[in-house]
């Protein structure tokens, strides 16, 4: 019977053995799955933050798109206006050169007419002497017809006084 205790004693021994190792596995697994859902836990919380962030990316996306959409077409808008302006700025230049001609040809005609009218002027002042010149003359000449209609008709007086018979 002796042997039978060893032999228990060494099944005891070795089921003790085998329960320790058994333990020490499953500790081991149950660290191990501890570890792997607290990774998982992790990696769950940090997808969904991703999730959450890739929604609002999204959302900035579309955001984005919008204004790029509203940008582009006041681009579009603001290029139109810019070309519609720079056909005005061509018209109103070349307006504006023809203008500056026309003023310059003015400018001439104008200096030419004063020019003529300088030269009317001293023609009219020249005439207007003479005129005034010839005037004198007349004057003068009806100065003399009248003194020598006077003195005719003082002299006719006479002569029909001379020529009446003496009363």
């Amino acid at each position: 019977m002796k042997g039978i205790q060893y032999l228990n004693l060494l099944g005891v021994l070795v089921l003790a053995a085998l329960c320790i190792a058994q333990w020490q596995r499953d500790r081991r697994m149950n660290l191990e799955v501890n570890r792997l859902e607290k990774a998982r836990i992790d990696h769950q919380s940090t997808l969904a933050e991703q999730e959450q962030l890739i929604r609002g990316l999204n959302t900035d996306l579309a955001q984005f798109k919008e204004q790029m959409a509203k940008v582009q077409t006041e681009l579009n808008e603001t290029r139109q206006k810019l070309r519609v302006a720079e056909k005005e700025a061509r018209q109103l230049t070349a307006e504006r050169d023809q203008l500056k001609t026309s003023i310059t040809n003015w400018v001439a005609a104008v200096n030419a007419r004063d020019e003529r009218l300088k030269e009317a002027n001293k023609e009219i002042g020249r005439l207007a002497n003479e005129l005034n010149g010839s005037v004198a003359k007349f004057n003068e000449l009806a100065t003399n017809y009248n003194a020598t209609v006077k003195d005719l008709n003082e002299l006719r007086a006479r002569l029909a006084q001379s020529a009446q018979p003496s009363k």
